[in-house]
């Protein structure tokens, strides 16, 4: 006999700030499906050119819309959705670039989570999804960065990769000549107290996974995301890059 659907509540926020940057290039949206009890979250950190990276990002936004809007749970998985976002997202920079004398690039971290409290994730760039259980982070997406290959093969260490002079170097991307990385992950059920987190690297390059938890357990998403960005400002000393952030908190319901 199948177990009756967890009784949850999902609170959720989202934060942007330009940063000490002339434009603003990062895009940011939760997303609730209009007809089954689904939930997105998906940050795009844009690339190239004043408004080329502006592109970029809305382009990835307005193709998740689309995509989650025409997703029917029944007839399709939901990692397979986020693998077709990506893939349609960059085909539509690709587009984009043809008609534009900048290169639009975009990142991508995205989550969906489902009415069973299943969740999946999906990445491409150094934005990045943090999943956290209390304060405790039980996993991260790995960039796809020089400085993340080097991590991997034992020639950095995580806090030397904040410094590296090639720190912004990505090794994979949208709307890049390559195809862009795909590297979908899946929790078959989230906890009471789980959080998760999208947010580019205008934000997370300041923390450390232990002060994002702390924050995100402590207080609710709307009051952690303000946290989180003002505390990366003041760290930024009047040079940070556009941030932004998705958070999404399950609760019990009471």
């Amino acid at each position: 006999m199948s177990s009756s659907p967890p009784r949850f509540r999902l609170s959720a926020a989202t934060g942007l700030h330009r940063g000490d940057r002339a434009y603003q290039q990062d895009q940011v949206e939760i997303l609730k499906h209009p007809r089954v009890g689904y939930v997105l979250g998906i940050v795009a950190d844009g690339m190239g050119g004043k408004s080329g990276g502006r592109k970029a990002a809305d382009q990835v936004l307005m193709t998740a819309r689309q995509i989650f809007e025409r997703f029917v749970p029944g007839d399709e998985d939901a990692s397979a959705m986020l693998v077709q976002l990506v893939r349609e997202a960059h085909l539509m920079i690709k587009l984009t670039a043809i008609t534009s004398e900048e290169e639009p690039h975009s990142t991508v971290a995205a989550f969906v989570v489902g009415p069973e409290l299943a969740c999946d994730v999906i990445h491409a760039g150094d934005s990045r999804v943090y999943h956290f259980r209390g304060a405790e982070m039980l996993r991260r997406t790995l960039d796809h960065s020089y400085v993340q290959r080097l991590i991997d093969e034992g020639k950095l260490t995580e806090q030397g990769a904040n410094t590296h002079p090639q720190a912004n170097l990505l090794t994979g991307c949208l709307g890049t000549h390559a195809d862009p990385p795909l590297a979908p992950w899946h929790i078959d059920r989230l906890e009471f107290g789980d959080t998760l987190l999208a947010c580019s690297d205008g934000l997370w390059h300041y923390f450390s996974p232990k002060e994002i938890g702390s924050i995100v357990h402590a207080l609710p998403p709307r009051e952690a995301g303000e946290m989180l960005i003002a505390k990366a400002r003041q760290r930024a000393r009047g040079s940070g890059d556009n941030l932004s952030l998705a958070i999404a908190r399950i609760d019990p319901l009471r």
